[in-house]
């Protein structure tokens, strides 16, 4: 028994040991560096925390301060000390050029426009000191296209001043003034340099001599008038005074135009003033529209009234011709009656042209 407790206080001394107390570690100089590096390291993790939070918390109010163009708090934040980056867009570039070419463009239109203003003030000052001054002063005047008038007349109208200069001459008062006489129907003024000045003009054609009775009813005095019913003149007698100063071809077409007879009384004509007379306008309208060979056959016509105007012809009947309507019509009947009857014909009336009347010889 005892051996077995022995055995077994032995066990159990031997299993269950005292602890022995373990003597305290001394601190070595690297053991308190280390430590104070961790306590410094953990000083400035935690200041580095507390530096970030005051960022934090300040962002906000920078930014409602700095206003909407600064970064917000949710946007990075891009260090100073980094290089900003700016980009250009072609468009702008595009825009650029074409600036500066417009300014070029423009720059060249106003010195285009100096050049032109300097040419125009260098003409208009020669022009006024050539205007004034005695360059081409004329010393001709020439006069073209008259008949019935006399160049000395035709002077007296046109009334260029002496000494006047082609420049400052007055065309259009000359012009005008030519326009008065009745013979005129248009002028032209024309300057021809250095010192000619060319008056052309075209005259009214005498269509008939009318006879038209004086006042006192004793006798005619006859009136050269044109195609258009204008009066141009009274012609004087052969061998008057007045008619020296008459232009000789006056008094041919007296000869060669045919007249218009028995004019009623109280018939008035005035020169430069278109006919009123409703008998001789009408005898006017039957010659001039006249076309084939009876109009040359014409000697005079008898106006004494539109219903029973009358032609005499060369070497053929009188005719009735009445008023001037349908006068192709009735000139055809006309020479058609003149054909049928070779031996002549005494005697034809067409104022009806449906139903025409005629005596033959």
């Amino acid at each position: 028994m005892a051996s077995s407790l022995n055995r077994k206080s032995a066990s159990s001394g031997s299993r269950k040991q005292p602890k022995a107390t373990r003597a305290p570690k001394q601190k070595t100089a690297r053991t308190k560096t280390r430590s104070s590096a961790r306590v410094q390291t953990a000083r400035g993790s935690s200041r580095a925390k507390t530096q970030t939070s005051k960022r934090a918390t300040r962002a906000p109010q920078a930014s409602r301060t700095l206003g909407a163009n600064r970064p917000s708090s949710a946007q990075s934040v891009v260090p100073s000390h980094t290089p900003q980056v700016s980009s250009v867009r072609i468009g702008d570039i595009e825009r650029t050029k074409r600036n500066a070419r417009v300014k070029r463009r423009y720059r060249r239109y106003l010195v285009f426009l100096g050049i032109i203003a300097a040419l125009v003030s260098a003409l208009a000052i020669g022009g006024v000191a050539i205007y004034n001054s005695s360059l081409f002063t004329i010393e001709e005047v020439s006069i073209q296209g008259v008949e019935h008038l006399t160049t000395e007349e035709m002077q007296a109208l046109a009334g260029v001043p002496v000494g006047t200069t082609l420049l400052r001459v007055d065309a259009a008062g000359i012009k005008n003034s030519l326009l008065r006489d009745a013979w005129v129907e248009d002028v032209s003024v024309n300057r021809i340099f250095p010192n000619k000045l060319e008056i052309s003009v075209t005259e009214r054609t005498v269509a008939a001599i009318v006879e038209v009775p004086t006042q006192d009813a004793k006798s005619t005095q006859a009136w050269a008038i044109a195609s258009d019913g204008m009066w141009l003149m009274p012609i004087p007698k052969a061998g008057t005074e007045a008619a020296s100063r008459t232009s000789s071809t006056i008094y041919k077409d007296v000869e060669e135009t045919l007249h218009i007879v028995d004019v009623p009384y109280g018939t008035e004509a005035e020169v430069g003033q278109y006919c009123t007379d409703a008998n001789v306008n009408n005898a006017l309208a039957v010659v001039d529209g006249l076309t084939t060979e009876l109009a040359d056959r014409v000697t005079s016509v008898k106006a004494t009234d539109p219903e029973s105007t009358t032609l005499t012809i060369k070497d053929g009947p009188d005719i009735v011709f009445g008023t001037a309507e349908n006068i192709r019509e009735k000139e055809r009947v006309c020479l058609e009656i003149m054909d049928q009857h070779p031996d002549g014909v005494a005697y034809i009336n067409v104022r009806t042209v449906d139903r025409p009347t005629w005596r033959a010889l």
